[in-house]
């Protein structure tokens, strides 16, 4: 735990000039619905930007709740795995909104908060998910999420070659240098990436990776 206050902490990245906040209920992953939906709607009131919303989220109302609440984008994970109709409906009935939220150990597909891995192919899954209706894939490399090791630069490379959509990294990165490290992905459809523990250990300072980025 890092902060008691996340809408303070949305606030304070908002102002270093994020543009999208990624935000994870982690009881709601765990549990199977939303959990956070009251400190969500603090984290909307303290950022102006594009905020996307995962963790639990396995029903068209669950998706309503969090529309209604200014959601922007809304990633969904083990439910994407899980059955094909479920997505299909909701892109069609909500639009281009959703990320599917692929995490991956040694390029298999993990679930449930990554407590169960699967036999799916991450890689196919992705395919899979595009072709359905998603609009954008964030892709996690559980084995290096929160080590601090840096991104796994060769598998975000086979994931975006194998995909017509754009693709967010995730996982491992700790360093100005692994931002820069990943800029040459953005030519072949890296959209983003995700930086977690390293903004709250300070590893990596938010503003200046920001303006490497944009100069890069």
């Amino acid at each position: 735990v890092f902060s008691s206050s996340p809408e303070d902490i949305a606030k304070q990245w908002n102002d270093c000039g994020a543009q999208r906040l990624h935000v994870v209920d982690l009881d709601g992953a765990f549990k199977g619905s939303p959990q956070n939906l009251k400190q969500f709607e603090k984290i909307r009131k303290n950022f102006r930007g594009i905020i996307e919303f995962g963790g639990g989220i396995r029903t068209h109302a669950d998706i309503d709740a969090l529309v209604s609440r200014g959601a922007d984008k809304i990633i969904v994970g083990t439910k994407a795995v899980e059955t094909d109709d479920f997505i299909e409906s909701i892109c069609r009935r909500f639009g281009a909104i959703f990320i599917a939220g692929i995490d991956a150990k040694n390029g298999m597909v993990a679930i449930k908060g990554w407590v169960e891995t699967t036999s799916i192919s991450a890689i196919g899954l992705a395919q899979n998910l595009a072709v359905r209706g998603i609009s954008e894939i964030i892709y996690t490399d559980i084995a290096r999420d929160g080590m601090m090791s840096g991104p796994n630069i060769e598998a975000l490379n086979s994931m975006i070659c194998a995909v017509s959509i754009p693709v967010i990294a995730s996982g491992g990165i700790s360093t100005k240098q692994d931002v820069l490290n990943l800029m040459p992905l953005s030519r072949k459809g890296l959209s983003g990436a995700i930086i977690g523990k390293a903004l709250y250990t300070g590893a990596i300072d938010l503003a200046e990776v920001i303006a490497c980025s944009q100069n890069a």
